[in-house]
């Protein structure tokens, strides 16, 4: 987990990469939730594959930095790298596969919990987010924000959390990462002191 610009996305995807090059698994599996961020782009035309597209472009640029375009597009016609949207998950087992959730924290908790079972022997399961960039509608709980206080303490799985420290991209994103810190954290002050403001008695007649 961690802000924008530290590179999640990018370590997941060349972490798999690597692992593929060097047959630790034998394919990629890659999803995201099809959350758009405030905008709605209505039916998007093609097969399941050109639907994602929009969703998992981010992981196909980090993936174009370690294998060629063609390389990328041979491999996912020969079903080496599939993109798996999280609905059609569920019943499934992925054994020898590299498989990434990115921007899971746009996952409900019964997605989250789905999709961490679905993995199978010998592989090796990716989850990023960034819980301070929710975009479920109607205020629904995030399953990334909640994973952690399920998870932590088992053998084999580990959290690794990013700080604006960590950004890799130009120097003002983090300083705005930072500076949207200092105002969460001011307006959530704000709201403690009016909820914890005392009232003053009156009688009424």
């Amino acid at each position: 987990t961690g802000p924008a610009g530290t590179g999640k996305t990018l370590l997941a995807c060349h972490s798999a990469a690597a692992a593929l090059v060097n047959r630790r698994v034998e394919r990629l599996v890659l999803t995201r939730p099809a959350v758009s961020v405030d905008e709605q782009h209505g039916y998007l035309p093609g097969s399941i594959t050109k639907k994602m597209e929009p969703w998992t472009r981010p992981m196909f640029d980090a993936l174009y930095r370690y294998f060629s375009p063609k390389t990328v597009n041979d491999m996912l016609y020969d079903h080496i790298i599939e993109i798996c949207p999280l609905a059609y998950m569920r019943g499934r087992t992925f054994d020898r596969a590299w498989i990434i959730g990115d921007e899971m924290q746009n996952s409900t908790p019964s997605q989250m919990k789905m999709f961490l079972t679905r993995f199978g022997f010998s592989s090796k399961m990716v989850v990023t987010g960034d819980i301070t960039q929710i975009d479920l509608p109607n205020h629904q709980e995030s399953g990334l924000s909640i994973v952690r206080d399920i998870l932590e303490g088992i053998d084999d799985i580990s959290f690794m959390d990013l700080t604006s420290e960590d950004v890799v991209r130009h120097r003002l994103v983090s300083e705005i990462v930072d500076a949207y810190g200092r105002f969460d954290l001011s307006q959530g002050n704000r709201a403690s002191r009016r909820v914890n403001k005392p009232r003053s008695l009156r009688s009424d007649r």
